[in-house]
Protein backbone atom coordinates (compact mmCIF):
# COMPACT_ATOMS: atom_id res chain seq x y z
CA UNK A 1 0.00 0.00 0.00
CA UNK A 2 1.33 3.45 -0.94
CA UNK A 3 2.21 5.60 2.03
CA UNK A 4 0.20 8.80 2.41
CA UNK A 5 2.16 11.88 1.43
CA UNK A 6 3.11 14.27 4.20
CA UNK A 7 1.42 17.66 4.11
CA UNK A 8 2.71 20.97 5.43
CA UNK A 9 0.36 23.90 6.16
CA UNK A 10 1.79 27.34 6.88
CA UNK A 11 -0.67 29.31 9.03
CA UNK A 12 -0.20 33.06 9.10
CA UNK A 13 -2.29 36.19 9.46
CA UNK A 14 -3.00 39.27 11.50
CA UNK A 15 -2.90 39.16 15.28
CA UNK A 16 -6.44 38.67 16.55
CA UNK A 17 -7.69 37.15 13.29
CA UNK A 18 -7.93 33.59 14.63
CA UNK A 19 -4.55 31.94 13.95
CA UNK A 20 -4.58 30.12 17.29
CA UNK A 21 -8.07 28.78 16.58
CA UNK A 22 -6.92 27.57 13.16
CA UNK A 23 -3.88 25.82 14.63
CA UNK A 24 -6.03 24.24 17.36
CA UNK A 25 -8.49 22.97 14.75
CA UNK A 26 -5.64 21.42 12.76
CA UNK A 27 -4.20 19.87 15.91
CA UNK A 28 -7.60 18.36 16.72
CA UNK A 29 -7.52 16.79 13.24
CA UNK A 30 -4.20 15.09 13.93
CA UNK A 31 -1.70 17.67 12.73
CA UNK A 32 1.55 18.28 14.57
CA UNK A 33 1.36 22.05 15.20
CA UNK A 34 4.22 24.46 15.89
CA UNK A 35 3.41 28.12 16.56
CA UNK A 36 5.67 31.16 16.10
CA UNK A 37 8.44 29.25 14.34
CA UNK A 38 11.42 31.47 13.40
CA UNK A 39 11.70 31.69 9.63
CA UNK A 40 15.37 30.73 9.90
CA UNK A 41 14.28 27.26 11.07
CA UNK A 42 11.37 26.89 8.65
CA UNK A 43 13.10 25.20 5.72
CA UNK A 44 15.05 22.74 7.87
CA UNK A 45 11.92 21.71 9.74
CA UNK A 46 9.94 21.35 6.52
CA UNK A 47 12.53 18.99 5.06
CA UNK A 48 12.41 16.95 8.26
CA UNK A 49 8.63 16.70 7.93
CA UNK A 50 8.92 14.84 4.60
CA UNK A 51 11.71 12.57 5.81
CA UNK A 52 10.41 8.99 5.42
CA UNK A 53 11.66 8.18 8.92
CA UNK A 54 9.59 11.01 10.41
CA UNK A 55 6.52 9.88 12.31
CA UNK A 56 4.63 13.10 11.69
CA UNK A 57 2.48 12.84 8.57
CA UNK A 58 0.92 16.29 8.60
CA UNK A 59 2.38 19.42 10.16
CA UNK A 60 1.09 22.98 10.59
CA UNK A 61 3.51 25.82 11.25
CA UNK A 62 2.47 29.22 12.56
CA UNK A 63 4.49 32.16 11.21
CA UNK A 64 3.56 35.69 12.19
CA UNK A 65 4.83 39.25 12.54
CA UNK A 66 7.05 38.37 15.51
CA UNK A 67 9.60 37.23 12.91
CA UNK A 68 11.85 39.99 11.49
CA UNK A 69 10.46 41.65 8.37
CA UNK A 70 13.50 40.71 6.26
CA UNK A 71 12.92 37.04 7.12
CA UNK A 72 9.19 37.18 6.32
CA UNK A 73 10.04 38.39 2.82
CA UNK A 74 11.90 35.11 2.23
CA UNK A 75 9.00 32.80 3.09
CA UNK A 76 7.29 32.70 -0.36
CA UNK A 77 10.59 31.73 -2.03
CA UNK A 78 11.24 29.04 0.59
CA UNK A 79 7.75 27.64 -0.08
CA UNK A 80 8.43 27.55 -3.82
CA UNK A 81 11.68 25.66 -3.16
CA UNK A 82 9.90 23.17 -0.90
CA UNK A 83 7.26 22.50 -3.54
CA UNK A 84 10.01 21.96 -6.11
CA UNK A 85 11.49 19.38 -3.73
CA UNK A 86 8.16 17.55 -3.61
CA UNK A 87 6.68 18.92 -0.38
CA UNK A 88 2.89 19.32 -0.43
CA UNK A 89 2.78 22.79 1.09
CA UNK A 90 -0.17 25.16 1.48
CA UNK A 91 -0.35 28.67 2.88
CA UNK A 92 -3.39 29.65 4.96
CA UNK A 93 -3.76 33.37 5.72
CA UNK A 94 -6.30 34.85 8.15
CA UNK A 95 -7.32 38.50 8.21
CA UNK A 96 -10.03 40.81 9.52
CA UNK A 97 -11.12 44.43 9.29
CA UNK A 98 -9.07 46.85 11.36
CA UNK A 99 -12.03 48.02 13.44
CA UNK A 100 -12.91 44.40 14.23
CA UNK A 101 -9.33 43.68 15.33
CA UNK A 102 -9.32 46.78 17.54
CA UNK A 103 -12.58 45.64 19.12
CA UNK A 104 -11.21 42.15 19.76
CA UNK A 105 -8.10 43.48 21.47
CA UNK A 106 -10.19 45.88 23.56
CA UNK A 107 -12.22 42.93 24.87
CA UNK A 108 -9.17 41.00 26.09
CA UNK A 109 -6.00 41.70 28.05
CA UNK A 110 -3.87 40.63 25.11
CA UNK A 111 -1.33 43.10 23.83
CA UNK A 112 -0.64 43.41 20.14
CA UNK A 113 2.94 42.22 19.51
CA UNK A 114 3.88 45.39 17.59
CA UNK A 115 2.52 48.04 19.96
CA UNK A 116 5.15 50.10 21.79
CA UNK A 117 5.87 53.66 22.88
CA UNK A 118 5.62 54.92 19.28
CA UNK A 119 2.91 52.64 17.84
CA UNK A 120 -0.68 52.60 19.05
CA UNK A 121 -2.94 49.65 18.24
CA UNK A 122 -4.23 50.96 14.90
CA UNK A 123 -0.75 51.81 13.58
CA UNK A 124 0.57 48.45 14.83
CA UNK A 125 -2.13 46.65 12.81
CA UNK A 126 -1.22 48.69 9.72
CA UNK A 127 2.46 47.85 10.20
CA UNK A 128 1.60 44.17 10.61
CA UNK A 129 -0.44 44.16 7.36
CA UNK A 130 2.59 45.53 5.54
CA UNK A 131 5.01 43.04 7.11
CA UNK A 132 2.81 40.05 6.28
CA UNK A 133 1.88 41.16 2.76
CA UNK A 134 4.28 38.66 1.08
CA UNK A 135 2.50 35.80 2.85
CA UNK A 136 -0.95 37.26 2.15
CA UNK A 137 -0.18 37.54 -1.55
CA UNK A 138 1.12 33.96 -1.78
CA UNK A 139 -1.74 32.37 0.22
CA UNK A 140 -3.58 29.39 -1.24
CA UNK A 141 -6.54 30.12 1.02
CA UNK A 142 -7.37 33.48 2.63
CA UNK A 143 -10.10 33.70 5.25
CA UNK A 144 -11.66 36.97 6.37
CA UNK A 145 -12.82 36.32 9.94
CA UNK A 146 -14.45 39.73 10.46
CA UNK A 147 -17.93 38.19 10.53
CA UNK A 148 -16.97 34.55 11.12
CA UNK A 149 -17.86 32.83 14.38
CA UNK A 150 -15.43 30.53 16.18
CA UNK A 151 -17.59 27.55 15.19
CA UNK A 152 -17.63 28.59 11.53
CA UNK A 153 -13.85 29.11 11.47
CA UNK A 154 -13.21 25.68 12.98
CA UNK A 155 -15.60 24.16 10.42
CA UNK A 156 -13.86 25.91 7.53
CA UNK A 157 -10.41 24.77 8.72
CA UNK A 158 -11.57 21.20 9.29
CA UNK A 159 -13.47 20.76 6.02
CA UNK A 160 -11.35 22.83 3.64
CA UNK A 161 -7.84 22.15 4.97
CA UNK A 162 -7.50 19.32 7.47
CA UNK A 163 -9.84 16.73 5.99
CA UNK A 164 -9.72 17.63 2.29
CA UNK A 165 -8.50 14.62 0.25
CA UNK A 166 -5.21 15.08 -1.55
CA UNK A 167 -5.65 16.77 -4.93
CA UNK A 168 -9.36 17.51 -4.48
CA UNK A 169 -10.73 21.00 -5.10
CA UNK A 170 -12.42 22.44 -1.99
CA UNK A 171 -15.56 24.38 -2.93
CA UNK A 172 -17.20 26.73 -0.44
CA UNK A 173 -20.62 28.27 -1.03
CA UNK A 174 -21.37 31.30 1.12
CA UNK A 175 -24.52 33.37 1.52
CA UNK A 176 -24.19 36.96 2.70
CA UNK A 177 -26.02 40.26 2.96
CA UNK A 178 -24.78 43.25 0.96
CA UNK A 179 -25.85 45.62 3.73
CA UNK A 180 -23.25 43.96 5.98
CA UNK A 181 -20.44 44.24 3.42
CA UNK A 182 -19.16 42.03 0.63
CA UNK A 183 -16.88 39.05 1.37
CA UNK A 184 -13.31 39.90 0.47
CA UNK A 185 -11.97 36.50 -0.48
CA UNK A 186 -14.61 35.15 -2.87
CA UNK A 187 -13.57 34.00 -6.34
CA UNK A 188 -17.08 34.65 -7.68
CA UNK A 189 -19.87 36.85 -6.30
CA UNK A 190 -23.48 36.64 -7.51
CA UNK A 191 -25.94 39.41 -6.68
CA UNK A 192 -29.50 38.08 -6.29
CA UNK A 193 -31.15 41.23 -4.94
CA UNK A 194 -33.23 41.39 -8.15
CA UNK A 195 -35.26 38.34 -7.03
CA UNK A 196 -38.57 38.51 -5.11
CA UNK A 197 -37.87 39.30 -1.47
CA UNK A 198 -39.63 37.27 1.28
CA UNK A 199 -38.78 40.06 3.71
CA UNK A 200 -41.81 42.03 2.52
CA UNK A 201 -44.18 39.23 3.54
CA UNK A 202 -44.80 39.45 7.33
CA UNK A 203 -45.27 35.70 7.73
CA UNK A 204 -41.93 34.97 6.04
CA UNK A 205 -39.87 37.83 7.50
CA UNK A 206 -38.66 36.02 10.67
CA UNK A 207 -37.83 32.83 8.72
CA UNK A 208 -34.72 32.00 6.66
CA UNK A 209 -33.98 30.48 3.29
CA UNK A 210 -33.71 27.11 5.01
CA UNK A 211 -37.40 27.11 5.95
CA UNK A 212 -39.91 25.31 3.74
CA UNK A 213 -42.32 28.26 3.58
CA UNK A 214 -39.60 30.54 2.19
CA UNK A 215 -38.50 27.86 -0.27
CA UNK A 216 -42.06 27.42 -1.54
CA UNK A 217 -42.46 31.19 -1.97
CA UNK A 218 -39.24 31.48 -3.99
CA UNK A 219 -39.92 28.38 -6.07
CA UNK A 220 -43.07 30.04 -7.44
CA UNK A 221 -40.90 32.64 -9.18
CA UNK A 222 -39.60 31.99 -12.70
CA UNK A 223 -36.79 34.48 -12.14
CA UNK A 224 -35.59 32.47 -9.12
CA UNK A 225 -35.63 29.29 -11.22
CA UNK A 226 -33.64 30.98 -14.00
CA UNK A 227 -31.10 32.41 -11.57
CA UNK A 228 -30.62 29.02 -9.93
CA UNK A 229 -30.21 27.34 -13.32
CA UNK A 230 -27.72 29.94 -14.59
CA UNK A 231 -25.49 29.81 -11.49
CA UNK A 232 -25.50 26.01 -11.59
CA UNK A 233 -24.57 25.99 -15.27
CA UNK A 234 -21.81 28.54 -14.68
CA UNK A 235 -20.34 26.37 -11.93
CA UNK A 236 -20.60 23.18 -13.98
CA UNK A 237 -18.75 24.81 -16.85
CA UNK A 238 -15.95 26.54 -14.97
CA UNK A 239 -15.15 24.50 -11.85
CA UNK A 240 -13.43 21.79 -13.95
CA UNK A 241 -11.17 24.51 -15.40
CA UNK A 242 -10.01 25.44 -11.90
CA UNK A 243 -9.38 21.77 -11.15
CA UNK A 244 -7.37 21.35 -14.35
CA UNK A 245 -5.26 24.33 -13.31
CA UNK A 246 -4.39 22.54 -10.06
CA UNK A 247 -6.23 24.93 -7.78
CA UNK A 248 -7.00 23.71 -4.25
CA UNK A 249 -9.71 26.18 -3.23
CA UNK A 250 -12.68 27.90 -4.82
CA UNK A 251 -15.16 30.19 -3.04
CA UNK A 252 -18.52 31.21 -4.49
CA UNK A 253 -20.55 33.86 -2.64
CA UNK A 254 -24.21 34.67 -3.24
CA UNK A 255 -25.60 37.86 -1.76
CA UNK A 256 -29.01 39.38 -1.20
CA UNK A 257 -29.88 42.45 0.87
CA UNK A 258 -29.79 40.98 4.37
CA UNK A 259 -28.35 37.53 3.77
CA UNK A 260 -31.33 35.79 5.38
CA UNK A 261 -33.71 34.55 2.68
CA UNK A 262 -32.82 34.54 -1.03
CA UNK A 263 -29.07 33.98 -0.82
CA UNK A 264 -29.49 31.27 1.82
CA UNK A 265 -32.07 29.44 -0.30
CA UNK A 266 -29.91 29.55 -3.43
CA UNK A 267 -26.79 28.35 -1.60
CA UNK A 268 -28.70 25.41 -0.15
CA UNK A 269 -30.14 24.46 -3.55
CA UNK A 270 -26.82 24.75 -5.37
CA UNK A 271 -25.06 22.75 -2.65
CA UNK A 272 -27.65 19.99 -3.02
CA UNK A 273 -27.05 19.96 -6.77
CA UNK A 274 -23.28 19.72 -6.26
CA UNK A 275 -23.69 16.82 -3.83
CA UNK A 276 -25.90 14.96 -6.30
CA UNK A 277 -22.95 15.15 -8.70
CA UNK A 278 -20.69 13.61 -6.05
CA UNK A 279 -18.85 16.83 -5.22
CA UNK A 280 -18.12 17.78 -1.62
CA UNK A 281 -19.06 21.35 -0.75
CA UNK A 282 -18.99 23.46 2.42
CA UNK A 283 -21.94 25.84 3.06
CA UNK A 284 -21.48 28.94 5.18
CA UNK A 285 -24.39 31.31 5.89
CA UNK A 286 -22.53 34.35 7.14
CA UNK A 287 -25.43 36.36 8.45
CA UNK A 288 -27.29 33.48 10.13
CA UNK A 289 -24.58 33.13 12.79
Amino acid sequence: MQKEKAKLVVVSGLSGSGKSIALNALEDSGYNCIDNLPVSLFQALAMDVIDPSSRSMHTAIGIDARSPCQELDKVPEIIRMLRTDGVECEVLFLEADTDILIQRFSETRRRHPLTDETHDLESAIAQERHMLSPLAESADLSIDTSRTTLHQLREIIRDRVAERPHGELSVMLQSFGFKHGMPRNANFVFDVRCLPNPHWHPGLRPLTGKDQAVAEFLEESESVKRMLYDINQFALRWIPCFEAEGRSYLSISIGCTGGQHRSVYLVEQIAASFREQGREVLCIHRELS
